[in-house]
């Protein structure tokens, strides 16, 4: 099926990254990786090393759908890294290519 993982990507103001992982990096295989536990994980793991660079708070910019969401924040907030605001950036196709055939179960 299509790749349900979760990416975090960590930038300063300007857009440059400085930190980044997912949950196939942190050896979630397959559908495990799209799980929201192992989103919490990935940013468990992520604000870890962000408070040992120094940041105390940050702001969030969400995109795409999943069950992850949520969680990956909720990492964050669990290792004391304050967060300052949420935005949702999720792109919405203007109708661009042919969706998929919906699945068949």
């Amino acid at each position: 099926m299509g790749n349900n993982n979760t990416l975090v990507l960590l930038t300063d103001k300007k857009g440059n990254a400085l930190l980044s992982s997912s949950a196939g990096a942190l050896g979630f295989r397959g559908a495990k990786k799209g799980t929201p536990f192992a989103a919490a994980k990935v940013g468990e793991v992520l604000s870890e090393k962000a408070v040992d660079l120094g940041l105390k708070e940050i702001s969030v910019v969400v995109k795409g759908v999943g069950s992850g969401r949520e969680s990956a924040i909720r990492g964050f907030i669990s290792k004391g890294v304050n967060i300052t605001n949420i935005k949702d950036e999720t792109p919405v196709p203007h109708n661009g290519p042919k969706p998929k055939k919906p699945r068949r179960v």
